[in-house]
């Protein structure tokens, strides 16, 4: 890769999957309102308010850096036609976990390549996720390990640890259930002439 790419998020899980796989990068916030963007577009659906949100989020960082090819990702939760944002309090944590359990959760997560202001890229993937049923001790115990780790996980999980426990099931992607599609951001690296 010439320059190092840029991804437009803080994600330690997005983080971590790029640094894995080889790839420079470095990081920069994007100063988006994301509450107000995901308002905007309540009535679309989930998919496509998690792309909007990955392009929106890395055209915002391209703004301030010219030339530089920027990654934009997100990741949005939704069971039973509800979406749900991280949880703002291991109160609202455990009300979401109440809420998911013995229903399949729906994950869609999206990424962007944006250069100069112009999308180059975008893709959307989305994974399914039974959550068996939880009992109100197990959401207690759950929540004392993982409280205050999860509060920024759309889901309230981290796959990578204790959350796991949550399903019976996933279909998908595991990169695409960490947060961000990454063969296919692999790919459209290529594909751009950012790697080989």
């Amino acid at each position: 890769m010439n320059a190092p790419l840029v991804l437009a998020s803080q994600s330690a899980s997005r983080q971590a999957m790029l640094g894995a796989a080889g790839i420079e990068f470095v990081a920069r916030a994007s100063s988006l309102d994301e509450s107000a963007f995901k308002r905007r577009l309540a009535a679309s659906p989930a998919p496509k308010i998690a792309l909007a949100l990955a392009e929106a989020k890395a055209a915002a960082v391209s703004e301030d850096m010219l030339g530089a090819l920027v990654l934009g990702g997100d990741s949005l939760v939704e069971v039973e036609g509800q979406i749900f944002d991280k949880p703002r309090s291991r109160e609202e944590a455990a009300e979401h976990l109440r809420k998911f359990s013995g229903h399949t959760m729906a994950l869609h997560s999206a990424a962007a390549l944006v250069r100069d202001g112009v999308t180059v890229w975008r893709h959307v993937e989305s994974a399914a996720l039974q959550v068996r049923r939880l009992s109100a001790q197990f959401i207690e115990d759950y929540l004392d390990f993982e409280w205050p780790a999860v509060a920024g996980c759309v889901g309230v999980f981290r796959i990578e640890a204790r959350g796991v426990q949550l399903f019976d099931r996933i279909e998908g992607s595991h990169f695409t259930v960490l947060g961000m599609p990454l063969l296919a951001v692999l790919a459209a690296l290529r594909d751009v002439g950012a790697m080989e």
